[in-house]
C-alpha cells in the first residue's frame, strides 16, 4: 500500500533525544480553559483527526498509510497512551506515550493544532506530557524530532531537559495521494 502510486521524495535529518531524569522544579499549570484527557483506546478515526491535524504542516505521513487493523491494534495496546489537550469542546493537541520497550517511555508523538501554536501553551503541554511519561518511573524518556518538524521543536526539547543521542539522515517517499504540502526545501 505504501509503494502504490507516485511519491514525493524528501530528505530529513532525524535527531534522537533522551532524558535520564524527570524535569526539575514545579510544573507550570495549564490555563484554566484547558484540560488534558487520556483517551484509552481511541477510535482510529478520532486518532487520525489528531494525527492529521497536528502533523499536516510537518510531513507526518506514516500513520496515514498504516493499515486500519494495525492502527487499531496499536491504539488498543495498553502500553500505548494517547492524551488529548482540550479547550472546551475544541481539540488543541495531543501526545502519545509508548511504553513497549521495558524501562523506557517514548514520546512517540507530541504537538499542537495549528491554531494553538504561538499561544504560549506548548511548553506547559510538553511538561504535562513529560510528567505523564515519568509517572511510571522509567529509566529514560525518549523522543525524536526531524528537520520537517516545527523549527522550534529541537530547542523546546533541549530546554525541557532532553539531550541529543544521535542523528541519522532518512529519505522518505511520501505518497502523493495523501495530498500533503511538502516544503520545497525538504524535497530531494
Amino acid at each position: 500500500m505504501i509503494g502504490s502510486g507516485p511519491t514525493t521524495r524528501i530528505v530529513v535529518d532525524v535527531t534522537f533525544l533522551c532524558m535520564d531524569a524527570p524535569p526539575a522544579g514545579a510544573a507550570p499549570v495549564l490555563p484554566a480553559a484547558y484540560r488534558i484527557v487520556r483517551q484509552p483506546a481511541p477510535e482510529a478515526a478520532f486518532y487520525r483527526r489528531l494525527y492529521d491535524g497536528v502533523g499536516q504542516d510537518y510531513c507526518w505521513w506514516m500513520r496515514r498509510v498504516m493499515p486500519e487493523g494495525e492502527l487499531v491494534a496499536l491504539l488498543r495496546d495498553p502500553r500505548v497512551e494517547v492524551h488529548v489537550l482540550w479547550r472546551g469542546d475544541e481539540v488543541c493537541g495531543f501526545f502519545e506515550l509508548d511504553r513497549q520497550v521495558p524501562g523506557e517511555v517514548n514520546l512517540a508523538y507530541f504537538g499542537l493544532m495549528p491554531g494553538q501554536i504561538g499561544q504560549g501553551i506548548g511548553r506547559t503541554f510538553l511538561r504535562a506530557a513529560l510528567d505523564a511519561a515519568w509517572a511510571s518511573r522509567p529509566q529514560s524518556v525518549r523522543v525524536n524530532t526531524c528537520t520537517a518538524d516545527h523549527p522550534r521543536a529541537m530547542e523546546t526539547y533541549l530546554q525541557a531537559g532532553f539531550r541529543k543521542v544521535r542523528m541519522v539522515r532518512e529519505v522518505w517517499d511520501i505518497p502523493d495521494r495523501l495530498g500533503m504540502s511538502v516544503p520545497a526545501w525538504l524535497r530531494d
